[in-house]
């Protein structure tokens, strides 16, 4: 019987599926801030694009279509003039909070920020 380091079959588990779900939806770039934003208050378009430096309308517009097929964003138009569009998070949507709080306490206290910094700007 020859050794293989603990690497063998009962070693390989998956990933748990929750996880696997949460983080294809969340784990997008974009996709967690948006939702910090609107667990604050609810917000129009061009606010959400104002509070996230650096993503462009279309990515914006994508997120907000993926958060709100998952069912954790309300889209709701506000008849004009002018027509305006806001955005606000379901109950599944706001029960993300607890868990966000927890990855903010998380990241301060172990992710430095000069690598915070570098996921944010890469050269």
């Amino acid at each position: 019987m020859t050794d293989d380091g603990g690497h063998g079959e009962a070693a390989c588990q998956q990933v748990d599926e929750g996880i696997t779900r949460v983080f294809q939806l969340l784990g997008k770039r974009w996709t967690g801030m948006i939702v910090a934003v609107l667990l604050q208050r609810p917000a129009y378009f061009a606010e959400l694009r104002r509070a996230i430096p650096g993503i462009s309308e279309r990515m914006l517009s994508d997120r907000l279509v993926e958060l709100g097929a998952a069912l954790l964003v309300v889209r709701e138009v506000d008849e004009g003039p002018p027509l305006r569009v806001s955005y606000r998070l379901t109950e599944a949507g706001a029960a993300l909070e607890p868990a966000l709080r927890e990855l903010g306490r998380w990241a301060e206290k172990h992710l430095p920020e000069d690598a915070a910094a570098a996921a944010r700007c890469p050269r």
